[in-house]
């Protein structure tokens, strides 16, 4: 007796996995109908970068933040800055539709030399690099790394140092390992991202409104894939791996330092990861502006006034 409702229970939650397996790839497949790459492919050390270049001027890479794709600098951004400067927008490895091969690593210093790669393959001359969240720390690793691939930093809320704990939104991301990312990828993580979309938006964008259209324009909805969790949340785990010995080289820093933080950023605190880089670098000009973490997506006037100043100087 005991032996059949085993059975029965194996069968029913294997028909449960997969029907959940199942809802998963057709998300997947209907999201990248919908929002198909729009840029262009280059290959760096085995990863597959997705990028966009566009407009003329000085040169401005920009690279996203955790869980995100180049599509949260295009959907405000890019149609405000084309017409003064070439500005590069790449998917970092393993995000949008840039590929990270198995085994590559997802800590900063990895992520950095592979950015770096990337502009040595454009032939960028010391780029201005945007980098915004989680991106601000791997331009960061670039600028500590690989000084000849940067000019300057124009960093917008930005991860600097460890932080004390996991922002509430992203507690979904912290699994160590590889295989049971893998396994809710492809179960539970995309009916559980569509669930608590609203509470995780309103974190993330809060105390802002997410823009109408972040779904589809802001590419939003390319977080449902399977790959773009197990990404994510790579990501995450090993993003501390490198922080320490970074900031214990922030100082040595010699290149122009910008920062923009929202006061009122319910993801990162502008005052450990702003003024904790200003107090190790004197000379860095941190700008504070009403609203949250997603400046790029909801105050693209005031975030392109501001990066235009600081490319500006360079540019004189």
């Amino acid at each position: 007796m005991m032996g059949a409702f085993a059975a029965v229970t194996a069968v029913l939650a294997g028909g449960v996995l997969g029907g959940l397996a199942l809802f998963t790839g057709l998300t997947a497949r209907r999201v990248e109908r919908a929002l198909p790459p729009r840029g262009r492919f280059l290959e760096v050390e085995g990863h597959r970068l997705h990028y966009r270049d566009e407009g003329t001027g000085p040169a401005i890479v920009m690279i996203h933040g955790l869980g995100g794709q180049m599509a949260h600098f295009s959907h405000s951004l890019l149609p405000r800055l084309t017409d003064r400067f070439r500005v590069i927008l790449v998917d970092r490895p393993g995000s949008g539709y840039s590929t990270r091969p198995a085994g590559a690593g997802a800590n900063l210093r990895a992520q950095a030399a592979i950015i770096a790669g990337f502009i040595r393959a454009l032939g960028l001359e010391r780029p201005l690099l945007v980098g915004h969240s989680l991106g601000g720390a791997v331009a960061l690793a670039v600028a500590l790394e690989h000084p000849d691939c940067a000019g300057g930093l124009a960093l917008i809320a930005p991860l600097t140092r460890r932080q004390p704990q996991v922002p509430d939104c992203f507690r979904g991301l912290v699994i160590k390992s590889p295989l049971a990312r893998w396994f809710l990828s492809w179960t539970l993580a995309t009916p559980m991202a569509i669930r608590q979309s609203e509470r995780i938006m309103d974190t993330v964008f809060g105390p802002d409104k997410v823009p109408a259209d972040f779904a589809t324009a802001g590419g939003g909805l390319l977080g449902l894939r399977p790959g773009a969790f197990q990404s994510a949340s790579a990501d995450l785990m090993a993003s501390n791996a490198d922080l320490k010995w970074m900031a214990e080289r922030y100082g040595g820093l010699t290149l122009p330092v910008a920062m923009l933080y929202g006061r009122d950023d319910r993801v990162l605190d502008w005052r450990l990861h702003g003024d904790g880089l200003r107090a190790l670098l004197p000379a860095m000009e941190l700008t504070l502006v009403e609203g949250g973490h997603m400046l790029p997506l909801t105050a693209p006037d005031s975030t392109v006034a501001w990066l235009s100043t600081v490319a500006g100087r360079r540019a004189d």
